[in-house]
């Protein structure tokens, strides 16, 4: 091993694994969606999930905060440690799972409310203490929101441009104190310049917070994230079926520059998928 590899593996062992994924598979019913993944997450950094359609990604994102819980005939197999505990286990409350470890989806979902009950929503329902103008205003400040907003917290979300909706739905994850910030595609539905405000704003969140985000666009995985994973589809002739798996992960810029397996090359280059 060289000394440059000696120093990064050396680094990357002194770094805090938010999450430890081991031998992970997730079941929709009888069909395997995703096989073996091998995984770990660190504390205050982006981590992006890459692939091409049906490979996974989302899966195990979902998989990081029990929403396949919520999927009738959904099972996950294997050991999903968050700092060290297996959140499947059968003492863990789900609902205090998804507190801690926030979900922003592909497509703004803001509840048909004020702006500032979006946010304030959250917080009332666990019974946050503070006071909630200060919740709401911290919130929004942190979503780079704040500005935009604060002359119309009374007026309906519907109202906002869809990049200021995914803004919002941002800051009233962050409403909670979460842990961990879970993004599938959450630029897909905006325009450039939208994408480039959450974009921004992810990096000023890791500051806080440890993001996983799923996207298919590679420029952005490359922009934002500071480690990737890259997933593709295993053909099951036998089964007629198709199986999520886990290629490799690795720093980003090694990902993109210099993979370590020539399907993860092949992908990034643009020869497949």
């Amino acid at each position: 091993m060289s000394m440059a590899a000696a120093d990064m593996g050396e680094a990357t062992s002194m770094k805090e694994e938010v999450f430890s994924l081991k031998d992970v598979s997730v079941y929709y019913g009888k069909n395997l969606a995703v096989q073996s993944v091998n995984l770990p997450i660190y504390k205050n950094e982006i981590t992006a999930l890459i692939g091409p359609s049906g490979c996974g990604k989302s899966t195990i994102l979902r998989s990081l905060n029990r929403m396949n819980d919520l999927i009738p005939g959904a099972r996950v197999t294997g050991d999903v440690l968050y700092h060290g505990e297996d959140i499947y286990g059968p003492t863990v409350d789900p609902v205090q799972v998804r507190k801690i470890i926030g979900m922003v989806f592909q497509k703004p979902n803001p509840f048909p409310k004020s702006i500032y009950d979006n946010i304030a929503f959250g917080p009332r329902t666990i019974g946050m203490k503070g006071n909630m103008d200060e919740i709401v205003e911290n919130a929004l400040r942190s979503a780079a929101l704040w500005d935009e907003v604060k002359d119309r917290l009374k007026d309906n979300a519907f109202g906002m441009s869809g990049g200021q909706q995914q803004r919002l739905v941002i800051a009233r994850s962050i409403a909670v104190n979460p842990d961990v910030i879970l993004m599938d595609e959450p630029c897909s539905a905006l325009d450039p310049v939208s994408t480039f405000k959450i974009e921004d704003l992810m990096n000023e969140l890791k500051e806080q917070y440890t993001i996983v985000i799923v996207t298919h666009n590679m420029q952005q995985a490359a922009r934002v994230a500071d480690r990737t994973a890259f997933f593709t589809v295993v053909s099951d002739d036998e089964a007629g079926s198709r199986i999520g798996t886990l290629v490799e992960h690795d720093e980003t810029s090694k990902i993109f520059e210099n993979p370590a397996n020539d399907k993860t090359r092949d992908y990034v280059t643009g020869r497949f998928g």
